[in-house]
Order: C-alpha cells, then sequence, then structure tokens
C-alpha cells in the first residue's frame, strides 16, 4: 500500500505506484524494551535491541552537525540539514553504517515555550519526511501552535532519498508509458504480469541487494529511536501518517518506555495477519467505495464539470475513456494505467478532487492536452523519475521483506479475480504493484506483534471513516492494540491524512494533546472538514 501522490500509480500504504503514488544520554543507553518474536531471528532474543541502544547511545554523544540544507534539496533557510548514522544491521552494531538525511526548524515560540522536537514521518513506505519544516516557512495555519512548542524534524528513512537511496529499476525506464493495462484481459496478460514482476524482484536484489534484507519498519524504527538520541531527547515526539502510523505502532512496541507524545494519523491496520497481502486487498475494497463517493460528488456538481448528473453517468464517462485510452493511448502515451495513476488521486486525496474532475472535464470537452500533461510522464525530469523509482523501490522492500507473502499464484489469481468483480477500480493494479513479493529474493520476516508495552504514554489516533489507502478498521485495531489511546473518527470524511485539514473539531484536539498532553476522556467523533467546491 502506499501513500504517496500518484505515478505508476499511489500507493498509501500499498496502492500503486508513486503518487503523484506510507524521530538524552540517559533515554539512548537504557536497554529499549525487545519484541522477542522480533529479535529471536537472530538467534539471540536481544540482538537488535542491544544493538539499537548502543547506536543511540553514540548518536547521542555525536549530536548532529547542523548545516544549510544543500541548494539542491528544495528546503529554504533557516531550515537545517544534516545526517545521522545507523547500523545497516542492528544484530551487527559495529558493522556497516549507513548515514540517514535530517532536517529541522527551530520552534517559533520563546525559550520557555520549548517542549523538544517534533518528528515526521509522511508514509509510504518510501515518503521522504523532508518537507515537514516548510510547514513552519509556508506558515501553515494548522501546526502555527505546535510550531511554538516544537522543533519540526523531517528525514529520508532508510533506503529513501538522501538516506542510501536503493533502487530497482533504471528511473527513466520506470516511467516510460504507456505501460500494460492492469487489468487483464487473458491468461497470457497474467503470464506478462508475472514476468514483469519477477524481473522487477530480481531487479531490486541486482541493483540493491545489500540493503534489502534490512530494509524493514522494525529497523526504520530503531532508526527513529537513533534520531531521537542524535537530537538529545530523552523521549519522542511524534507525528506519523498512512504507513508512518504502523512506524509508530512498532516504534510505541519497541520503544514504549521512549514514547513522550504520538500522533497516528490515517492508520495502517497493525494485524499480523494484515501485514501486508491483506491490507491490500483490504485497500481495493476501500479505494471503490471512495471512489463512488468521488463520482456521486461529480455528479452533484454537473453545472461545473458536465460529466453527468448521476453516479452511473459518471461512471459510464469513466469507462468509456479507460476503453478510450486502452484502444489507442491518449496523446501516444496515457494507456489505461496512466490514467489510473492520475485518476487515483481523487480517492485519495479531497484536495485531488477538482483538479482531476477539471481535467476529465476538459478532455470530454475535446481538450485531450490537459489529460497528457496531467497523467503522462515527464522524461526530461529526471529528478523527479529517480525519486519516484526509488518511492516504489523502497515501497517493494519494505512491504516485501517486512512479512512472508504468498508465493502460490494461485492464490493471488483467486483473490484478485474475485475482488475484482465487485471493487474493478484499483484490485489488479494493486496486484501487480505487490507481486514482487511473491518471488521476493530476500527472507522475508515475521511482523512485530503490535501491543501497548511499559510505560506507553496516551497516543491520539485520527481516522477518516471512509479512507481509502488506510481503511477506518485499521484505526479501531491499533486503539484495541494500545491501552489508553484515544480515537478521533472524521465521520462521513473520506480523505488520506487528516490532521493537515481544516477541521475545528479535530485542529484544537491534537493541537491540545501535542502541547500538553491531554487526551478526552473517551472518544471522539467529528463532522466532517469541508466538501471541496469547484
Amino acid at each position: 500500500m502506499r501513500d504517496k501522490r500518484v505515478t505508476r500509480r499511489t500507493a498509501a500504504f500499498g496502492s500503486a505506484g508513486v503518487l503523484v503514488t506510507a524521530t538524552l544520554i540517559a533515554g539512548a543507553v537504557a536497554a529499549p524494551t525487545a519484541n522477542a518474536s522480533a529479535d529471536s531471528r537472530h538467534g539471540g532474543q536481544d540482538r537488535e535491541a542491544r544493538g539499537a541502544a548502543t547506536a543511540a547511545a553514540k548518536a547521542a554523544k555525536a549530536g548532529v552537525d547542523w548545516q544549510d540544507c544543500p541548494a539542491d534539496w528544495g528546503l529554504e533557510k533557516p531550515i537545517q540539514c544534516g545526517y545521522v548514522t545507523v547500523p545497516l544491521d542492528y544484530a551487527k552494531p559495529y558493522g556497516k553504517q549507513i548515514k540517514l538525511a535530517v532536517d529541522r526548524i527551530g520552534n517559533t515560540g520563546t525559550k520557555k515555550e520549548r517542549q523538544g522536537a517534533l518528528i515526521y514521518n509522511p508514509g509510504g513506505p518510501g515518503g521522504s519526511g523532508l518537507r515537514f519544516p516548510r510547514r513552519v516557512t509556508t506558515k501553515a495555519p494548522v501546526w502555527a501552535n505546535t510550531a511554538k512548542a516544537y522543533d519540526f524534524v523531517g528525514f529520508d528513512p532508510r533506503g529513501v532519498g538522501h538516506s542510501a537511496p536503493i533502487s530497482c529499476v533504471d528511473p527513466q525506464e520506470f516511467v516510460k508509458a504507456p505501460k500494460l493495462d492492469p487489468v487483464p484481459d487473458s491468461e497470457a496478460d497474467k503470464r506478462t504480469q508475472r514476468k514483469l514482476a519477477r524481473e522487477y524482484a530480481d531487479g531490486c536484489y541486482e541493483r540493491s541487494g545489500e540493503m534489502l534484507p534490512h530494509m524493514t519498519t522494525p529497523n526504520t524504527a530503531r532508526d527513529l529511536d537513533v534520531i531521537r538520541a542524535a537530537l538529545g531527547e530523552k523521549k519522542l515526539n511524534y507525528l506519523g501518517v498512512s504507513y508512518g502510523t504502523y512506524l509508530g505502532a512498532v516504534y510505541g512496541t519497541l520503544f514504549p518506555g521512549h514514547v513522550r507524545r504520538m500522533v497516528v494519523d490515517s492508520v495502517v491496520n497493525p494485524s499480523r495477519d494484515k501485514i501486508w497481502y491483506e491490507a491490500n486487498l483490504d485497500q481495493d475494497v476501500a479505494f471503490e467505495g471512495r471512489w463512488k463517493d468521488w463520482e456521486d460528488w461529480v455528479a452533484a456538481n454537473d453545472a461545473t464539470f458536465h460529466l453527468g448528473d448521476t453516479r452511473a453517468e459518471v461512471q459510464a464517462k469513466w469507462l468509456e475513456l479507460r476503453a478510450t485510452a486502452k484502444k489507442s493511448p491518449i496523446g501516444g502515451v496515457v494507456g489505461p494505467a496512466e490514467l489510473l495513476g492520475f485518476f487515483q488521486g481523487a480517492p485519495y486525496y479531497d484536495s485531488s478532487w477538482v483538479p482531476v474532475a477539471t481535467v476529465f472535464s476538459k478532455y470530454v470537452a475535446g481538450d485531450t492536452q490537459a489529460l497528457v500533461d496531467a497523467a503522462a510522464p515527464d522524461l526530461s525530469d529526471t529528478a523527479g523519475n529517480i525519486a519516484s523509482e526509488n518511492g516504489n523501490a523502497v515501497y517493494t522492500a519494505v512491504e516485501c521483506t517486512d512479512a512472508k507473502w504468498p508465493t502460490s499464484w494461485k492464490k493471488w489469481d483467486r483473490d484478485n479475480t474475485r475482488l475484482h468483480q465487485d471493487h474493478p477500480f484499483l484490485t489488479w493494479s494493486n496486484a501487480w504493484m505487490n507481486l514482487p513479493c511473491a518471488t521476493w529474493p530476500v527472507k522475508q520476516q515475521t511482523p512485530v506483534n503490535v501491543k501497548t508495552g511499559k510505560g506507553l504514554p496516551g497516543v491520539l489516533i485520527v481516522q477518516s471513516e471512509r479512507d481509502a489507502a488506510t481503511p477506518y478498521e485499521g484505526a479501531v485495531e491499533l486503539h484495541k492494540r494500545f491501552k489508553g489511546s484515544r480515537l478521533i473518527t472524521e465521520k462521513d470524511a473520506g480523505s488520506h491524512g487528516v490532521t493537515s485539514l481544516v477541521n475545528p473539531c479535530i485542529n484544537p484536539r491534537v493541537d491540545t494533546y501535542l502541547l500538553t498532553g491531554k487526551l478526552d476522556r473517551s472518544d471522539v467523533t467529528c463532522a466532517p472538514h469541508e466538501t471541496p467546491k469547484p
């Protein structure tokens, strides 16, 4: 699953492409609570836990050498950048080391108001958090109160961006279009897609084999603890969205006594039974529901978009567009796969409702160029294409290495054929994106059993009821597992990533928790944020 902004298609945690597409010395050296099942595979139950404590103690002494950010990172002053060194393999803390890129901006309030660093992960897996401090430089109003108290800290997780980046295929090849229609017409189509998935998995191993066995959520959680220590923080203040919620859940399980405040927004179901194969199937169902919500909204605004005044009419126009693109790719480059990469933004984010509907409307009115500009790859954007390929590589590496996946093609075929019947929007596209996990070339691990450990404070969980990328049941499951947590439900809403939207019922509660640690006495249901206006 994924949660970016969509390119091959977007994934929230697994959906499909790369949208446009899922951190003091006393604290550092205290041996963290170990998750036995996660660590026993190395023969010593606590080897990785001890390795994490060793790395954190070292980082606490070293700190971060903050400098102006490199010009090509796109991070304006006064944001500063640096690196934190972590072991590639926590079972061998003195073995090979990798550097993780971090950035920060100081709190906007007084010294007295400062409460430390707030570390952010936007999801993926494969998303970069380095733009988080720009919420201060761009004066994002929703975060103004929190910024008074906290330094905003972002990082590129291991394998991402400027942190020992991995790759599975040449980036220019990765973005080339048109790609195969994800919906197979024949067994031959399926065989072709299976071959592509095997080749992709092999490419990951050829290009990034040394990193692959260590590209896991537990290792990223350990990295997060080392970053905490390098910042001089005794405890972690954390904001995670989408896959970032699973990272937070695993961190809270492995290091419960190191958490000070934690907000998780748009929650991955942390059940071991769901990570990651079943979670992606659940996503297919939820995407279909949110796609219909968007079609209803388009129909209600027919006076603006002229795409039909019922959901059925809008869907008919979509199917017609899809069939046209399949027969002859629009502009020579936009086929069904590229259409999905663009249109997927609508069920992901409400902020995409108007732009997607506008491009669709223009196309139906005879302007094909707007659609080509929106949905086709830009082969001249080499930096963007490198980022897209890298994001997809990390997404695949983490999900495939985190957990055991079915190896039987019969199971994949049966499950996705059945789901596609009633949930055709995303099902096959998601299946092909994840199929490299069926032939993954390194050992697949056992997910952490997410649970409450000694010292874990109350965690704030925020979730919209109709989220496509991370279905609502995930928030309910984490709420059960983290005792003392509180769940804020945004009713009749479905945008992915709730905390950055304007909602007067939600924003003050997030502020109150981060500023005071106080949670509501019971769970809260909020009315939806404002529906987009055309």
